[in-house]
C-alpha cells in the first residue's frame, strides 16, 4: 500500500534514517517505537507530507487520503462543536445543502416542464451519491465520535474556541476519526484522554477499516490496538510482528543474539589482527597476511544500540504513619452553582494505592487538592493521621521549579545528603544525562520540566504520596523508572494517572469521582471495570422490568395446552429479576415479591400435566374436570380419537416438562430467598454503620466494614446466578 523507497533523512551531521526501505499494508496497525530523537514524530511527518526527505520517495497510491494527528498545537473557532466536527463531511454536507434547494425549486410551479425533469434527474443522482455515501447516518458518527472521546451533549452547541488546549486536540481527534483517511497518523493521540475515552479509541482503531500508524508512550494502549512494532534506531527501521509486550520480549532476544554475534566479531577481528602483527615481516607469511588484511577491509562492522542503564533505587526513609493516614467526613465543594462534592466521605488508611478514577472535569484534581491539605472543602472536615508526612505532586509541579537553577541543583538542593551521590542516576533515568544537567530549568522545554519534576519529588522522603497525573509527558522508559520506585514505596499512594498499564500495576482500590461522590471499590482497575459492567447490566435489567411494571412475572405463562392431539408443550417462564444496586440501596422489588410471584405462577401451572380425552377434543387434567380448548386449538383438533399408546406419550412428555419446570422454580425460588436474606443483612448493618459514631472506632468498625462488602459481593454473585437460570430455556 505505501512504501519507503531508499529513504533518508537528516538533520545536520545526525542521520536519523540512511537508505531505508520500508512498507506498511492496508488495515494494518503499526505503533513506532524507540528513544526520544530517534525520529517517530520525523517519519510520521514524511508520511504525511510535511516534511521533506533528503533522498528517496515515499510511494503512495493515487487518491489516498492521508490524516495527521500532531502531538499539541491545534486550535479552532468561529463554530460551535457539532459545526466543527461535522467539516469531515463537508462533501456529504454541500450534498445534502443542494439536495434541500432541489426540493425547494422542485415545489416551484413556474419552472417549464424541461427544467423540472432536468431537477428531478439532478435529483435522483444527488441522494443516490448522498446514499452510497452513508449521509443519513452523519448525525448518529458525529455523536458517537464526540460522544467517545468525552465530550457531553451540552457541549455540543459551545462555540469551540471555549474549549482548552486538551480538548482542542479532541476536536482534531474526532474530526480526523470521522473523516476515515486511508492512512491514519497519529503522534501521542492518548496524551489528552483520560480512561475512558482511552478504552473508547482503542476499540475504534481496533476494527478501523484502513491503515494506522501512531506513536504512543501508553503501553497498554499499544497492546490493545498495534499489530506491528516499528523500531526507530542505529539509522534504520526494524519490524517486530505482535504488540508492545510482544516486541519488548522479542526485541530483548534479538539484542542478547546481536551481542553475542559482536563478541563474535570482535574475538575473530582481535585474532587475525594478532596474526597480522606476528608475521608481517615474514616473507614466507606474506600471503597470508595480506589474506587476512582484505579480509578484515571486508568486515562491516555490527553495531549495536546503547544500552540503557536501568535506573533502580528506593525512596528516602521517612517515618511511619499512623493506621489512619487521611479521613474526610461530609465534604462539600462547589465552585459557584457547580456543586463538585457534596456529603462525601473518604477514609484511607495506611499501605492503601488508591487511584481516583473519573472522566475530565469529574473532580479529581479538586480532591487530591483537598486531600493534600492545598484546598479547603467549604464543608465538613479533614483530619490527618499520626505523623503524617506528605509530598504532593500536581498537574502544574512543572511550573513550580526555580528557573534560575540547573537540572543538577534544583534536585541537589532538596536532597538528603545520602543520596546526593545517587542524583545523576537518577537523572539519566529520566534522560538528562552528560551536559542536559547543567542546563538551566529556564531553557527546558515542557516535558523535560515535567521529567525534572518527578525525579525531584523521588528524593524527597514522606511516607504519603499524592500524585496528580505524574505520567503526563514521560517516555516509556521513564514510567518504567517512576513505576519501579512506586512499586517499592513501603506508604501510602493516591494517585491520578490516565495511564491504564500504569493504574493495572498499581492499583489495589478505585474511587470513582463523578456525579457529586466519590465511591470506594475494592481490587484493582480491571477488578472496578468488571464491576461497573456488571452494575450497568444489572441497571438495564431494572429498567426493562419496571417498563412492564410490577406484575411482568405473573404475565408470563406457564405450560399451556397444545393444539388438539399435537400433545401438551412448555412454554419457557419469564420471570425478570429486579435489579439490584451495588451500593446497597434496594430496587423498587425485593427477591421476595419476585418469589411471591414465581409461588403464583407456580399454583397457575398446577393443571398440568394435560391428557386428551378420547371422545372429545376438550383437554382433561388429572382430577379429571375438563377444560375447554381455545378457539385456535378447537379449529386445529382432528375429528378422529387419539389412540392409547399417543396418549401415554402425551403424558409422559407433559410429566418430564412438569419435573424440569419445578426444578427450575424451585432453583429460582431458593436463590430468591438466599438473595433477600442476605440483603436482609445489609440492610440491618447499613443501620448500624449510619448510626452517629459509628466511625470513631475504627478497630470495631472495620469488621462490620468488611462483612458488608463481602454480603455485597455475595448478593452479586448470587444474582448472576440468577439472571444465568432466567435465560436458560428449558
Amino acid at each position: 500500500m505505501i512504501q519507503l523507497a531508499s529513504l533518508s533523512k537528516s538533520f545536520g551531521d545526525r542521520v536519523l534514517l540512511d537508505n531505508v526501505s520500508w512498507q506498511i499494508d492496508d488495515r494494518e496497525r503499526v505503533g513506532l517505537a524507540g528513544p526520544n530523537g530517534a525520529g517517530k514524530t520525523t517519519l510520521l511527518k514524511m508520511l504525511a507530507g510535511l516534511e521533506e526527505t533528503d533522498s528517496g520517495t515515499v510511494v503512495k497510491p493515487s487518491g489516498l487520503i492521508v490524516g495527521y494527528l500532531p502531538q499539541d498545537g491545534l486550535t479552532h473557532s468561529g463554530r460551535t462543536l457539532l459545526e466543527e466536527a461535522g467539516l469531515a463531511f463537508k462533501p456529504l454536507l454541500d450534498m445534502r445543502a443542494e439536495i434541500q434547494s432541489l426540493e425547494e425549486r422542485l415545489g416551484d410551479d413556474s419552472a417549464s416542464e424541461a427544467e423540472h425533469a432536468t431537477m428531478l434527474t439532478q435529483y435522483s443522482e444527488l441522494q443516490e451519491n448522498f446514499r452510497r455515501g452513508e449521509g443519513y447516518s452523519i448525525d448518529l458518527k458525529i455523536t458517537t465520535v464526540l460522544r467517545g472521546l468525552g465530550f457531553a451533549p451540552d457541549d455540543f452547541d459551545k462555540p469551540s474556541e471555549t474549549f482548552s488546549g486538551g480538548w482542542q486536540m479532541r476536536i482534531a481527534l474526532a474530526k480526523l476519526l470521522l473523516t476515515r483517511p486511508g492512512l491514519l497518523l497519529l503522534d501521542e493521540p492518548t496524551n489528552h484522554l483520560d480512561l475512558e475515552a482511552r478504552n473508547w479509541l482503542e476499540e475504534y482503531l481496533g476494527d478501523y477499516p484502513h491503515a494506522v500508524i501512531l506513536v504512543s508512550h501508553d503501553r497498554f494502549f499499544l497492546d490493545a490496538v498495534v499489530t506491528r512494532i516499528t523500531e526507530i534506531g542505529l539509522r534504520k527501521l526494524t519490524d517486530y510482528t505482535g504488540n508492545y509486550s510482544d516486541y519488548l520480549v522479542e526485541r530483548d532476544a534479538r539484542m542478547d543474539r546481536l551481542r553475542q554475534q559482536k563478541r563474535d566479531q570482535d574475538d575473530e577481528i582481535e585474532r587475525m589482527q594478532a596474526f597480522i602483527n606476528r608475521f608481517r615481516y615474514q616473507a614466507t607469511k606474506a600471503a597470508q597476511v595480506q589474506s587476512r588484511i582484505k579480509m578484515m577491509d571486508k568486515i562491516v562492522p555490527i553495531e549495536i544500540p546503547p544500552e540503557r542503564k536501568r535506573v533502580h533505587f528506593t525512596f528516602p526513609a521517612s517515618a511511619k504513619s499512623g493506621r489512619t493516614v487521611l479521613d474526610l467526613r461530609d465534604v462539600r465543594k462547589a465552585y459557584g452553582s457547580r456543586v463538585v462534592f457534596d456529603r462525601v466521605n473518604v477514609h484511607i488508611e495506611r499501605g492503601d494505592r488508591i487511584a481516583l478514577i473519573g472522566p475530565n472535569g469529574a473532580g479529581k484534581s479538586t480532591m487530591m487538592r483537598m486531600l493534600s491539605g492545598v484546598e479547603s472543602p467549604d464543608a465538613g472536615t479533614r483530619n490527618e493521621g499520626h505523623q503524617l508526612i506528605t509530598q504532593y505532586f500536581a498537574q502544574d509541579e512543572a511550573t513550580r521549579l526555580d528557573p534560575t537553577l540547573t537540572v543538577y541543583q534544583t534536585l541537589a538542593g532538596e536532597a538528603p545528603m545520602h543520596m546526593v551521590p545517587h542524583i545523576r542516576n537518577i537523572l539519566g533515568g529520566f534522560l538528562f544525562s552528560g551536559d542536559d544537567v547543567e542546563k538551566p530549568v529556564r531553557v527546558l522545554s515542557g516535558g523535560e520540566r515535567t521529567r525534572l519534576a518527578v525525579a525531584r519529588m523521588l528524593l524527597r522522603p514522606s511516607n504519603t504520596l499524592l500524585l496528580d497525573e505524574p505520567t503526563n509527558h514521560l517516555d516509556l522508559d521513564s514510567k518504567d523508572v517512576l513505576l519501579d520506585a512506586l512499586e517499592d514505596f513501603g506508604g501510602t499512594l493516591i494517585f491520578v494517572s490516565h495511564d491504564r498499564y500504569f493504574v493495572d500495576k498499581l492499583a489495589t482500590k478505585v474511587i470513582s469521582i463523578g456525579g457529586g461522590d466519590a465511591l470506594l471499590y475494592p481490587g484493582n482497575y480491571e477488578e472496578f471495570l468488571w464491576s461497573q459492567k456488571n452494575r450497568s447490566e444489572v441497571l438495564g435489567a431494572k429498567g426493562a422490568l419496571s417498563g412492564k411494571g410490577a406484575s411482568s412475572a405473573k404475565g408470563a405463562s406457564g405450560v399451556k395446552g397444545a393444539s388438539g392431539a399435537m400433545g401438551a408443550s412448555s412454554e419457557r417462564v419469564d420471570v425478570k429479576r429486579p435489579a439490584k444496586k451495588m451500593d446497597g440501596e434496594l430496587a423498587a422489588q425485593t427477591p421476595r415479591d419476585v418469589a411471591q410471584s414465581v409461588e403464583t405462577l407456580s399454583r397457575e401451572t398446577e393443571t398440568e400435566p394435560l391428557a386428551v380425552s378420547k371422545d372429545t377434543p376438550r383437554l382433561v387434567r388429572r382430577d379429571g374436570s375438563r377444560q375447554a380448548p381455545k378457539p385456535e386449538q378447537a379449529e386445529a383438533q382432528p375429528a378422529a380419537a387419539v389412540s392409547y399408546e399417543e396418549r401415554k406419550r402425551l403424558e409422559s412428555e407433559a410429566r418430564k416438562s412438569r419435573k424440569v419446570l419445578d426444578a427450575r422454580l424451585k432453583r429460582i425460588s431458593d436463590l430468591e430467598t438466599r438473595i433477600a436474606e442476605r440483603e436482609q443483612a445489609i440492610r440491618d448493618i447499613e443501620t448500624t454503620m449510619a448510626a452517629p459514631g459509628f466511625y470513631d472506632n475504627h478497630d470495631e468498625a472495620k469488621p462490620i466494614i468488611d462483612k458488608h462488602q463481602a454480603l455485597m459481593w455475595e448478593v452479586g454473585d448470587l444474582m448472576h446466578q440468577w439472571e444465568a437460570l432466567q435465560q436458560t430455556d428449558l
